[in-house]
């Protein structure tokens, strides 16, 4: 309908002690669990304290489950890729109870068979160890890959100056080289709040993480009661296809899609170079398959109330009178459904990002 508007977060000044508003609630469960937020987390926390939301999430498996996500995402261990070992389906429960740090769960990812089949061969592998776990751009050191490669072929070697002599040394190499936290909290924090961390802030905590590992979710903690996360949240940011289609089946169905369905929807959306039409097409078709409760427009006790209750639910904001006042005003069509307000939200720009 081109009148929805973007709002900033205008939450207060202390993101660790206020209430939490539907634009952090939401963003939080985006950012921290790769969805919207069910009905029921919206009732129970929504007036809460964001720093008691951020604890809960953080202290869940769920959240260590989308972590897992996102790392497999990141080194593409996805589809006939993905990593099936318990060694690896386990991590998410072992980082929740804090039996296992980051550093230790990306060794298991690295060493599973199916990051030595995403990529296969010494060139390969080597390159890719060096530069996704610890940033090294590998044309400025042709030598170290060099090195790498003949100890990933079994010959003895000082590689990023540690001897070794295997495919699995090359990993525990890099796994413990200085430039591996350096990496993951620029990555970690990119993703978080959409900006590098200041470096003198990555050296310290790069240090605290080296010392004791398990820090991580502290440091993971801060970064979201800090300044910096508000001020992100002052801008908003596109939902990634398959968090798009994790959180509209939220939404819609109160239920995450299942993995096939999440496979299956968001590679079609991956496939093309604009998502947009694809994703108001699946917004029509999940309306319009009879499993989404919707009440009737003659039902409605107050039209212009049920209206009000969408915007917060799916856009994390309030609606503005003038978008209230459209929204009534199309009712007046008898052409008009609930769906057809459902859909020109839903369908919108706006509910792509947050």
């Amino acid at each position: 309908m081109g009148i929805l508007a973007t709002s900033s977060s205008g939450e207060g000044d202390d993101p660790s002690a206020v209430g939490l508003g539907h634009r952090t609630l939401r963003a939080l469960h985006l950012d921290l669990l790769g969805r919207s937020p069910y009905r029921a987390e919206r009732e129970l926390w929504h007036g809460g304290v964001v720093g008691e939301l951020v604890e809960s999430i953080l202290e869940g498996v769920e959240c260590w489950e989308h972590w897992l996500e996102e790392q497999l995402y990141y080194f593409l261990l996805i589809d006939n890729f993905r990593p099936q070992s318990d060694s690896v389906r386990s991590l998410p429960e072992a980082l929740a109870d804090r039996r296992l740090d980051v550093r230790t769960a990306l060794h298991r990812i690295a060493l599973s068979p199916n990051f030595d089949q995403r990529n296969p061969g010494a060139d390969t592998f080597v390159t890719v160890v060096m530069e996704q776990l610890l940033g090294i751009e590998v044309q400025r050191t042709p030598r170290e890959l060099e090195i790498g490669k003949r100890v990933y072929d079994g010959h003895p070697g000082t590689f990023l100056g540690v001897r070794g002599s295997s495919q699995a040394d090359v990993i525990r190499i890099a796994i413990e080289d200085e430039r591996f936290f350096t990496r993951l909290l620029e990555r970690e924090h990119e993703r978080l709040l959409r900006v590098l961390p200041e470096r003198r802030a990555l050296k310290t905590w790069c240090i605290e993480l080296d010392r004791d590992p398990s820090a991580y979710t502290n440091l993971i903690r801060s970064w979201l009661l800090s300044d910096a996360y508000r001020a992100r949240l002052a801008t908003r940011r596109e939902l990634s296809n398959r968090t798009f289609v994790r959180s509209l089946f939220v939404d819609l169905f109160d239920r995450l899609p299942d993995q096939e369905e999440v496979r299956r929807l968001g590679g079609a959306l991956d496939g093309l170079s604009d998502a947009g039409p694809l994703r108001s097409t699946l917004v029509r078709i999940l309306l319009d398959s009879g499993q989404v409760s919707i009440p009737d427009r003659e039902e409605l006790p107050s039209r212009r109330a049920w209206i009000a209750d969408l915007f917060p639910r799916f856009l994390g904001r309030a609606a503005s009178a003038h978008e209230l006042d459209t929204f009534a005003e199309s009712f007046k069509d008898p052409a008009c459904r609930s769906e057809t307000v459902l859909y020109a939200i839903l369908s919108h720009t706006e509910y792509a990002t947050y």
